[in-house]
């Protein structure tokens, strides 16, 4: 996973995005490398993934303001996945430097109960989504406790065929 700030739009996000596929593909290619970790089994690298959230000042604001987003994105790896591995994984990525590498981290993250649905569309068109979460939310008597969402970030790979 790794963190950063700011509009997702910009060159950087998808800097981070670069470096995190590199990683998550060095660690799915280790056989063809000639490394076979304990319990490897042929699997798809799993989808990107982002929590995001906004800073102190973006809270303030009446409008969503991209530059004030904080976020973590990442890539879940398979439970045969240690430290040694991606310790290896990173020695690969090394040979092609990479500037937010060494900003990348290996952790686990967890959740907590959430109410989830499934947008479809652009970002600017999110409200529209949160809206109807928050009645929910409402209509059953939760309890909303952070700005923070996490979302699967398909559109960056790619479009996502709901017909198939």
């Amino acid at each position: 996973m790794i963190k950063g700030k700011g509009n997702p739009n910009k060159h950087e996000f998808a800097e981070k995005i670069g470096v995190l596929y590199s990683l998550a593909y060095a660690v799915r290619m280790m056989p063809k490398q000639g490394y076979n970790p304990a319990e490897y089994f042929e699997y798809t690298v799993y989808p990107l993934e982002g929590i995001w959230d906004l800073t102190e000042e973006g809270k303030k604001l009446d409008t969503l303001n991209k530059n004030e987003l904080l976020y973590t994105i990442m890539i879940r790896q398979p439970d045969f996945v240690t430290k040694e591995i991606v310790d290896r994984a990173f020695e690969h990525v090394e040979k092609k430097p990479h500037p937010f590498l060494n900003d990348v981290r290996f952790a686990t993250f967890q959740d907590g109960l959430s109410v989830q649905m499934l947008h479809v569309g652009p970002y600017d068109d999110e409200p529209q989504s949160f809206k109807v979460m928050n009645e929910f939310i409402k209509d059953n008597n939760l309890e909303k406790t952070s700005l923070q969402h996490r979302e699967y970030i398909f559109q960056i790979l790619g479009k996502l065929n709901l017909q198939n």
